[in-house]
């Protein structure tokens, strides 16, 4: 399937596969594979650059949808194939779509991949463990897995929420294969799961306080109140038929945020049918997640395993409900290794959506100093 001139490396068993999961009762969850590859490709059809989309197999046959965009003017950019690839994670419940805003700009001058994680998108949904650490490391692992595959040497690696965490500890575990082949820069856009629950003595025993941070919106807390329970999707897929109409209740900015791109409900319906089909990465999520999304491993605890090789850049939306005081005790872990943590103006949590001229900025300019 061409998309400007690219093309997608496509084979159909799998969606096939996925969609007769739900072929029993069809009129119940209005999803498939199949629409949410319609819903995508829509959205990908605004990307003027050259793109190539294809499934990457991972050694275990678990597959990988992953995009690759570079230059189509590469003779204006003639050291663009030597320069370090950019690497694109998403967060929780998203997918490749939600970089719309800002794949063209970054692939200008390199190469730039995004993926859809394991368990997410239109990537296989395998069983995941409900041990946090074992959850982890299967997301961990799979990056690690499509690198090689891929056959990436170095890459600038950028994870936003969820893909923030899960780039930290794929940096702290992977950070350096050879000379010439490592992470050369690691961005962290509003990562997820960095606090921890500070743990005090009282007279009555130990007990817990909640550390003090931004109020939750509204989807947050109702996503917060079904992890509790059930799967943290659970809720859209039980709602069936009003399943759609429930993400744009809930989640209305979706909408907002690339009207200009699209007049009607693309990407509310993006991410609904991303979101409704087999659970797997958000089992995932809610192994390594406790009451009201704070991890039960903390980033904070590790970080400071991270290489003082390797340069971390922290990117927070002004407005977003993720604390980013992390970001500051970040710094004083790291000591005297190259740190930086940054503040976007007018920003809420999807950062790259809100504000995608000075994210894209300031994510070339890192990009830049590279090389």
């Amino acid at each position: 399937m061409p998309i400007n001139g690219s093309t997608y490396n496509y084979s159909s068993g799998s969606e096939r596969q996925s969609d007769s999961a739900w072929s029993w009762w069809p009129s119940w969850r209005p999803t498939s594979m199949s629409l949410l590859k319609t819903a995508e490709s829509k959205i990908l059809a605004c990307i003027q650059n050259d793109l190539w989309a294809r499934f990457v197999t991972l050694p275990n046959q678990d597959r990988i949808w992953t995009l690759t965009l570079t230059n189509k003017a590469a003779h204006k950019e003639p050291g663009q194939a030597t320069r370090t690839p950019l690497v694109m994670v998403h967060g929780f419940g998203g997918g490749v779509g939600l970089w719309i805003r800002n794949l063209d700009a970054l692939s200008q001058s390199r190469p730039v991949y995004a993926f859809d994680l394991l368990g997410f998108g239109r990537s296989s949904r395998p069983t995941f463990p409900k041990d946090a650490a074992k959850a982890e490391e299967q997301f961990v692992t799979s990056i690690e897995q499509w690198r090689q595959s891929v056959g990436l040497e170095n890459m600038i690696l950028l994870g936003h929420s969820l893909g923030g965490y899960l780039a930290t500890s794929y940096a702290i575990q992977y950070p350096s294969r050879s000379s010439s082949c490592r992470v050369s820069h690691l961005i962290l856009v509003d990562p997820w799961g960095f606090p921890e629950r500070l743990q005090t003595n009282t007279e009555a025993g130990q007990r817990t306080e909640v550390v003090k941070r931004p109020t939750l919106p509204r989807w947050v807390k109702a996503v917060a109140a079904v992890v509790s329970l059930f799967n943290p999707l659970a809720v859209i897929r039980a709602a069936g038929p009003w399943g759609p109409g429930l993400v744009n209740r809930f989640r209305p900015d979706f909408k907002s945020k690339f009207e200009d791109l699209f007049d009607d409900d693309t990407m509310t319906q993006y991410i609904y049918h991303c979101n409704a089909q087999t659970p797997s990465g958000e089992v995932g999520f809610r192994a390594m997640s406790e009451s009201l999304g704070w991890a039960k491993r903390p980033m904070l605890q590790r970080v400071h395993l991270l290489p003082h090789s390797i340069p971390l850049t922290m990117l927070y939306g002004e407005w977003s409900w993720v604390d980013n005081s992390s970001g500051d005790t970040v710094l004083q872990l790291r000591d005297q290794a190259p740190t930086r943590v940054m503040v976007i103006n007018k920003a809420s949590h999807h950062v790259y959506a809100d504000q995608p001229e000075e994210f894209n900025r300031v994510v070339q300019n890192i990009c830049s100093s590279v090389n």
